[in-house]
């Protein structure tokens, strides 16, 4: 399943990794067009990103998804 969100804040981002690394599979944020690919629950993987554009939330977790849908901004 592939969330896309646009982070404004660093809470929003710290709020969804704390989600992340309670989630028991697999969480990755993505770029748009997947050449970067880091592991969500990773502190330092994050400066990785350029969080000023949208970015993809990858994991099979459905209730990952569910959790993290009303923090930052959901775009299609």
């Amino acid at each position: 399943m592939i969330t896309k969100k646009l982070f404004r804040t660093i809470n929003e981002l710290q709020e969804v990794q704390r989600i992340a690394t309670h989630c028991p599979d697999d969480v990755a944020f993505h770029n748009l067009d997947s050449s970067i690919i880091i592991d969500a629950k990773s502190y330092i993987g994050l400066y990785a990103m350029d969080f000023t554009k949208p970015v993809m939330l990858v994991s099979e977790n459905e209730r990952f998804h569910e959790q993290i849908a009303d923090i930052a901004e959901t775009v299609e």
